[in-house]
């Protein structure tokens, strides 16, 4: 039996995230954080964002929304499957994704003319 080339992204992103559901999110600790030394942002709008987040010993890149802020981490928001998920990470391992990103992504993916 063959492959199915045209949603395979699709189909091993699927499979990807229910095995993310199996293990436990690993979040920034308060320690960690220092909120006591960092002053916390608190975004109405939340930004769109590529963030790699850890599942256990697992790290995966997911989209998401950036909700809030210190001069170190961010607090972020993703959904795999129908399950919502919230943590904090390190800055670097967020990159918020801007509407000149998505442009871009859909004119590389045959999405825009």
């Amino acid at each position: 039996m063959g492959t199915n080339k045209r949603y395979a992204d699709s189909i091993d992103r699927r499979a990807n995230e229910r095995h993310i559901l199996d293990l436990s999110r690993t979040s920034l600790t308060e320690k960690e954080l220092q909120l006591d030394i960092y002053p916390l942002t608190t975004y109405p709008r939340p930004q769109r964002c590529r963030v790699w987040v850890r599942f256990g010993p697992h790290p995966f890149r997911v989209e998401g929304r950036v909700l809030r802020t210190t001069q170190l981490a961010a607090g972020v928001e993703f959904k795999l499957e129908e399950t919502t998920f919230k943590c904090w990470v390190w800055g670097p391992a967020c990159e918020v994704i801007t509407l000149d990103d998505v442009i871009a992504d859909r004119k590389a993916h045959g999405g825009l003319a």
